[in-house]
């Protein structure tokens, strides 16, 4: 890829419902799908920022309810 391209991202997510972000070009890692969002590099960090608002694990977070 050369420095003249604009590279593009798609937001990812995993089974415990953590987001990252992945150059489109390159095959989605196992474990990992695409959210249906893709862009910029900061357009998807923005669009993480704004979705992903609980940061802790899902197993994390389903243990905690389960206790209350």
């Amino acid at each position: 890829m050369s420095d003249n391209t604009v590279q593009t991202y798609t937001v990812v997510i995993n089974h415990e419902e953590q987001y990252s972000i992945w150059p489109t070009y390159r095959e989605i890692p196992t474990g990992w799908r695409e959210v249906g969002k893709r862009g910029r590099e900061q357009e998807c960090l923005d669009y993480i920022t704004e979705v992903w608002t609980d940061m802790r694990p899902l197993s994390l977070r389903k243990a905690m309810d389960a206790e209350v």
